[in-house]
């Protein structure tokens, strides 16, 4: 393909930023969205290429995940290069163009390596591949009762000097933290967060409802994976849960694996909250897109079966879940539209990362992150920026 020339994706439904175009086209050019409309408005140029499709294909921006760790045996924390490039070159297939590289609560040294690799590779990477828009740092600042998969003897509390160091050593790409604003410090950690326009979000942490309301006015809008490594829901202490559903400031992260809640409690959040706050993420680890067998997270064995990965107690270690799945599994789930979904997976991420005036949704001018998904909702072709990323072999 002619790098110099426009793409049209013909014939298609086109879920754009305003309105759902069910004949629609789709034009893009250096690597932005350069024409949106419908096909007897589109005129054709020399050199377009045409990829003609049909009306039950779906044209959806591609999905911003912020909150995953790794793919195709290859974590942030591994801490090269080559561990982020394979994440970025493998997360198309499944229709994710941006994410959030994910530490975890570990060493400061090991930390503080996964770090500097991120920034760095941020710096540097290519339009071939789902785009690093940034690093997620999940924990160490997190409560010791709720741990879940996070390795206790590393974690400690919030240190707004330890995270100086720690964004600095990543050249400042620390977008989203996950901390428990009730230890020590916590709320001290948040409003700086807030202050440099980091994202301080509410995640493993014991919080009661009160607590979540006072990180809230430190500057707190985020809840990390809904339901886990949280104080729960109870009649007379709403806990972060509470919170989570009542708190119109919050985004809130959920796992629609249909594991780490049930598909009830996914239609029970999403009832409450509606796809006006929530955001779909996969927390994925290493072995998503790998056979069963056993593999590293953070030092400790993970065994993973066709559906769940976890410890060996039992405990719940991240997912393997795929964003597409997510999708179909939200939909069936919650009997959501696809509408609602580009919310949940693109609009509402894009707008919490302040990414919303170049990604997020299909609108003139923005970047050309776009999915195309079949009739059964399987991914079929993705591009990065303009760059054909992924396309389904037949």
């Amino acid at each position: 393909m002619d790098t110099h020339s426009s793409i049209i994706i013909y014939n298609v439904t086109v879920y754009s930023e305003n309105q759902t175009l069910k004949n629609g086209y789709i034009k893009l050019t250096n690597k932005k969205i350069a024409e949106i409309g419908e096909i007897h408005q589109y005129v054709r140029q020399s050199n377009d290429h045409v990829i003609e499709l049909s009306p039950s294909y779906k044209v959806i921006p591609g999905a911003i995940d912020v909150h995953i760790h790794g793919v195709n045996n290859a974590d942030a924390m591994d801490g090269t290069a080559e561990a982020l490039k394979t994440m970025a070159r493998t997360l198309p297939k499944e229709g994710t163009t941006s994410f959030l590289a994910t530490t975890m609560t570990q060493s400061n040294e090991a930390v503080g390596k996964a770090l500097r690799n991120a920034g760095a590779y941020i710096e540097e990477q290519t339009d071939a591949d789902a785009e690093v828009v940034g690093i997620h740092l999940e924990g160490p600042f997190i409560s010791p009762k709720r741990a879940g998969a996070q390795p206790p003897t590393h974690i400690q509390d919030p240190n707004v000097a330890l995270f100086q160091e720690w964004q600095k050593a990543a050249g400042g790409h620390i977008k989203l933290v996950t901390l428990a604003p009730e230890q020590p410090n916590g709320l001290a950690l948040t409003s700086y967060l807030k202050e440099t326009n980091v994202v301080a979000s509410i995640g493993h942490s014991d919080s009661t409802y009160d607590q979540v309301g006072e990180a809230i006015e430190a500057g707190a809008s985020h809840i990390t994976h809904l339901y886990n490594g949280m104080r729960g829901l109870h009649h007379r202490e709403p806990g972060v849960l509470g919170a989570a559903y009542l708190r119109d400031e919050l985004f809130v992260e959920l796992i629609t694996d249909g594991i780490h809640c049930r598909p009830e409690m996914v239609k029970l959040a999403y009832d409450q909250i509606t796809s006006e706050r929530m955001i779909l993420i996969t927390d994925s680890l290493r072995a998503k897109w790998l056979k069963n067998g056993t593999y590293d997270l953070g030092g400790q064995p993970v065994h993973v079966t066709d559906t769940t990965a976890t410890l060996a107690d039992g405990t719940l270690a991240g997912s393997i879940l795929k964003m597409n799945d997510a999708i179909k599994n939200t939909m069936s789930f919650t009997n959501c539209s696809l509408e609602d979904i580009v919310k949940m997976t693109a609009e509402n991420p894009a707008k919490q990362l302040n990414l919303f005036d170049k990604k997020g949704s299909l609108k003139i001018g923005k970047d050309a992150d776009i999915v195309v998904l079949n009739e059964n909702l399987d991914v079929e072709i993705t591009f990065c920026r303009g760059t054909l990323s992924f396309q389904k072999e037949d």
